[in-house]
């Protein structure tokens, strides 16, 4: 099972970025999907998940409004589109994908996890 994400790079605060996480090895359709963030110093922490049916989709209170996942069951590969970029959100940006995840974003520690691309919000 790989997940490998893409997409990060430097922009400009106010600036967008779309991360793409493209999943192979497991059938996404049956998998709930998170994206979680590290920043320098801090912990891991999770931004957005949902779950394998779309039946929830959960944001963390500072993507609310600014970032939107989403997946495309045809080509095994989710979304994380960020817009309204802070350097606050600055991290190395990680997805995961689990068979059992709750609403608040637990239970990816024991599904897959890919390596990470690092955003850079600056000017």
């Amino acid at each position: 099972v790989q997940l490998q994400a893409s997409g990060g790079g430097l922009v400009q605060p106010g600036g967008s970025l779309r991360l793409s996480c493209a999943v192979s090895g497991i059938s996404l359709e049956n998998y709930a999907i998170g994206w979680f963030r590290q920043a320098p110093g801090k912990e891991r922490e999770s931004v957005s998940c949902f779950s394998s049916s779309n039946r929830w989709t959960n944001y963390e209170d500072f993507a609310l409004g600014r970032f939107t996942v989403s997946r495309d069951n045809a080509k095994n590969t989710v979304y994380l589109q960020m817009n309204s970029l802070k350097p606050e959100d600055t991290a190395v940006y990680y997805c995961a994908a689990a068979k059992r995840a709750t609403y608040d974003c637990s239970g990816f520690d024991r599904g897959y996890w890919g390596q990470g691309t690092q955003v850079t919000v600056s000017s």
